[in-house]
């Protein structure tokens, strides 16, 4: 699923979180990227007739989505796990939320103006879409529960952290339709609007 500046870009991201953070921060990582390509491939015929299927991505997708946690695993002595878990749980929520949103039957929201627009607008909202973001986000959180032997209620506000970020990842899509900023802008404040959440909220 990565062309082969991704595929490098990934190693060095994974030899970060294995060096700074350990092997439960290297195994939360695999499994975002295990999620992400079950949930690109899901549908997936639907998804190229509406051009809206990519095979394969690049390094800028994995910069957006690893850089943060990056930063947060060499953190880690500093700030805990928890804002790097919820910083993958956001940016898993939001593949889910995009790549299963697509394949809803009516059209999704968009934020500005409440009006229907084509899938896969930045910006845009439909309640499949909402449904999988939470459930992509609660996902890694019980893959958390075994990896960082975080309790259920950390898990929970996990999930909610994750969920959050990707509302924030929407709300920013706004912009991005209008020419501020770009799909890994929007991804990297996902993740940053989760780890903050994490940071605050959860100990």
């Amino acid at each position: 699923m990565l062309d082969k500046g991704g595929i490098l870009l990934a190693v060095v991201f994974g030899a970060v979180l294995l060096v700074f953070g350990g092997w439960a921060y290297l195994a939360l990582m695999l499994v975002f990227l295990v999620l992400a390509v079950m949930v690109t491939q899901y549908e997936y015929g639907i998804k190229h007739e509406l051009g809206l299927y990519e095979h394969e991505r690049g390094w800028e997708n994995v910069l957006s989505n690893g850089l943060l946690p990056a930063i947060l695993a060499v953190l880690s002595p500093l700030a805990g796990p928890m804002p790097f878990i919820a910083s993958v749980a956001a940016v898993t929520a939001d593949k889910f939320a995009s790549e299963i949103g697509v394949l809803a039957a009516e059209k999704p929201t968009f934020l500005l103006d409440l009006k229907p627009v084509k899938p896969g607008t930045s910006g845009a909202m439909s309640r499949i879409g909402t449904v999988a973001s939470l459930a992509g986000s609660t996902a890694l959180a019980v893959c958390a529960m075994f990896a960082f032997g975080i309790n259920p209620t950390q898990a929970l506000l996990i999930s909610l952290s994750g969920f959050a970020g990707c509302i924030a990842d929407t709300l920013f899509g706004v912009l991005e339709e209008r020419g501020i900023g770009t799909k890994g802008t929007t991804n990297f404040i996902c993740a940053l609007v989760g780890a903050i959440l994490a940071f605050i909220f959860i100990h």
